[in-house]
């Protein structure tokens, strides 16, 4: 028997989006008042290059992390999404996947931001007929078993209403503990001497999940981000670029979009 969220997949990877160039994909800003610097250089973007594109697509961990749809209140969150907004009203499209420090982002925020939501993982046709399969990539990461089971239980429905009843205050707690856990296990790992192969790929994706996917999805071009590990690599059925994080607020600045024009996809960085 086939569950509901393998027949959505199923029916994701069956019908494409399809969507006009240049494309411009972006993934992991994992965007806080924290980290104003990020958030500027993203604005920047925004009223920049980003109006060069007929499409953006944000790959997930768009925001450090979303616990409701009241996070709008906040104004660096309203801010964000009028700054989206002002970019769909200049005509260019606005698309977003879900990540895996937003994924409970709703309709409310979509509205605001007037952006449409893309399944997990989704095909994207270009105006060529070029076929792209995305992902925000945390699905793929198959070998690190306690992710995968914590991904499988707060992806279902009735666990996040349960979440969402809570406090907002509550939620915001839990979220930034998690990530304060989450920051300690990826420093943890970055220390760990004398396995660094099976250290690097208990945080990458699987070779067999992306060829699974590539497969399934008919195309031979994976998009994806959540690794922060920027780079083109070529695997057995097609190639697999990796989104770059963004982080303009360390000592050594970074942050690229990937750019899809007439069949050709280029890096380009974001300046500041």
């Amino acid at each position: 028997m086939i569950d509901a969220a393998h027949a959505s997949q199923a029916s994701a990877l069956k019908t494409p989006v399809r969507v006009s160039g240049p494309v411009f994909f972006i993934s992991d800003l994992h965007l806080t008042a924290s980290m104003p610097a990020t958030a500027a250089a993203f604005e920047r973007f925004l009223r920049t290059r980003a109006r060069e594109a007929r499409t953006l697509v944000i790959l997930g961990d768009f925001f450090e992390y979303w616990v409701g749809d009241e996070e709008l209140a906040d104004p660096f969150h309203q801010h964000i999404a009028n700054l989206l907004a002002e970019v769909a009203a200049g005509g260019t499209r606005v698309l977003f996947m879900h990540g895996n420090r937003d994924f409970l982002l709703g309709k409310r925020f979509l509205k605001a931001a007037h952006a449409t939501l893309l399944p997990d993982p989704t095909v994207l046709e270009a105006d060529d007929g070029q076929r792209i399969v995305l992902a925000h990539g945390d699905a793929l990461c198959t070998r690190d078993t306690a992710y995968m089971r914590f991904r499988h239980w707060t992806r279902k429905r009735w666990v996040q209403r349960i979440f969402l009843t809570m406090p907002l205050r509550w939620r915001l707690k839990i979220a930034q503990k998690m990530r304060a856990e989450s920051e300690a296990g990826r420093a943890m790992s970055a220390n760990v001497a004398g396995e660094p192969r099976a250290a690097a790929m208990m945080g990458d994706v699987a070779p067999e999940a992306v060829d699974a996917l590539l497969k399934a999805s008919n195309t031979s071009t994976l998009i994806h981000g959540h690794t922060h590990r920027p780079q083109l690599h070529h695997e057995r059925r097609g190639s697999r670029w990796v989104l770059s994080d963004w982080d303009f607020d360390q000592a050594q600045p970074r942050g690229s979009f990937l750019k899809l024009q007439d069949g050709a996809l280029t890096v380009e960085q974001v300046t500041t």
